[in-house]
């Protein structure tokens, strides 16, 4: 059975080596949604741009709360890699597919039958929904191939092996690419085009990661395996469902966001949105270090090396929030220039220059508590990760980016601020649940 026990061997180089693989993946993942929206703009109007838009934040809430349940299985697979406990990991693996065949099937059942009231509720343009509708039937019946995706992704993380899913979004961004060239182009599809494309696209990485099951014998799974257990499905989900909704959360707490620019008007609803596009990649950072954090732990915990678990959460720490600060200086001199890419509008550009000058600071802060809840997760302990998130979003996001707008109502600075002051909320919150988690584990 092809295996990384990242529980052995130099921390920091292990950090690194499954860091950028899975960095790299996210990148790739981003540029997958940002094409569809690119390609559309190149062969369709207005409506059809809109509808892909819309469609694709839709799909990306999915996704990401998808992944997010996805997250028990890579925790419990690396628990018991770290073990060397072949029998359960192929138990483990089992009931991941088998618990998440039955959730491909509800999901897309639920998803299809909610499609016009989530049309309705975004309040999409009505040039733009007849192709926004046509989008998300296409995806939502393609659920199973977005899930049977992000669950092999997920197995093979768990196993230690963050290259194999790196090469699978490979593939099938380029594909994505191709086929929505000639399915918006040529063969004029509109939005239903580039949801064809999506899904084709997932397709084949699925084919692909499946070959590559087989030829690695990754994992040798008996239809035993394939039964539900109730010990280790209740592993998963305590892991997974709690990542799931607070991701999910965290996602409806940017809409809320994006409608409270949207009433400011069209200038700063549109500097808002160039910022959120920028934020979401430097944000690649954190979550890949998240991810990693949070498979390194699960091995060592499950090696019984608590000693090891707790510095790769430091490590993690300092990493993230070094690349962060970074990030965080580099903008306050680059962002007039780097704005001046996005639009000619002296306007907008300056909206967007004030808002990111005061947003990007979260890159670093928020590095910090992506860490720890990488640490929770892998310690079977992810309900930690969406209180803190909860409290952030309800207490300090969402009505400061609201108050900023009541008290400056001339500037986005302010505003910038509600993110890196929701961040620090949550880190003191996570180091107060470290501190605690710490002391119980003294004798």
């Amino acid at each position: 059975m092809a295996q990384h026990n990242l529980s052995k061997g130099n921390l920091l180089h292990n950090m690194i080596w499954f860091s950028l693989p899975y960095l790299l993946s996210y990148f790739l993942q981003t540029l997958y949604g940002l094409a569809d929206l690119l390609i559309a703009g190149q062969y369709n109007g207005a409506d059809v741009i809109s509808a892909v838009s819309i469609g694709s934040q839709v799909m990306h809430m999915v996704t990401v709360m998808l992944v997010g349940l996805a997250m028990g299985s890579t925790v419990m697979i690396g628990q018991y890699v770290g073990a060397e406990d072949e029998r359960r990991i192929n138990k483990a693996i089992g009931n991941t597919i088998t618990f998440f065949a039955v959730t491909a099937v509800v999901v897309t059942v639920l998803l299809n039958i909610c499609i016009h009231p989530i049309v309705s509720v975004l309040s999409t343009p009505a040039e733009a929904v007849p192709g926004t509708v046509s989008y998300l039937q296409i995806c939502f019946t393609g659920i199973p191939f977005i899930i049977a995706y992000n669950v092999l992704s997920s197995v093979f993380r768990g196993m230690g092996d963050s290259k194999s899913p790196l090469i699978f979004i490979t593939i099938a961004c380029f594909v994505n690419i191709i086929l929505d060239i000639l399915f918006m182009g040529p063969m004029h599809m509109g939005a239903a085009g580039a949801a064809y494309g999506t899904i084709l696209a997932q397709a084949v990485s699925v084919v692909i990661a499946f070959a590559a099951i087989i030829k690695k014998k990754l994992f040798e799974i008996q239809l035993t395996d394939l039964y539900l257990d109730r010990f280790v499905l209740e592993k998963i989900l305590g892991v997974g469902v709690p990542i799931s909704f607070q991701d999910g959360f965290i996602q409806i707490s940017f809409l809320v966001i994006t409608v409270i620019a949207n009433q400011r008007g069209v200038d700063i609803s549109a500097a808002v949105g160039i910022v959120e596009k920028t934020i979401s990649f430097l944000f690649l950072v954190p979550s890949a270090m998240l991810s990693t954090v949070s498979t390194i732990v699960a091995q060592s915990v499950g090696a019984g090396d608590l000693e090891r678990a707790g510095k790769t959460l430091k490590y993690g720490v300092i990493m993230s929030f070094s690349i962060g600060d970074f990030f965080a200086v580099l903008f306050q001199f680059i962002s007039p220039l780097f704005f001046g890419m996005f639009t000619d509008d002296p306007v907008v550009k300056e909206y967007a220059v004030q808002y990111m000058r005061t947003y990007v600071i979260d890159c670093a802060i928020a590095g910090v508590h992506f860490s720890f809840s990488g640490f929770f997760s892998a310690c079977n302990r992810s309900v930690l990760s969406f209180i803190h998130n909860l409290v952030s979003v309800i207490l300090v996001r969402v009505p400061g980016a609201w108050l900023a707008t009541k008290l400056f109502p001339d500037t986005l600075y302010a505003m910038g601020l509600a993110a890196p002051a929701g961040s620090l909320l949550s880190v003191i919150i996570c180091t107060g649940f470290y501190i605690h988690i710490k002391k119980q584990e003294k004798p």
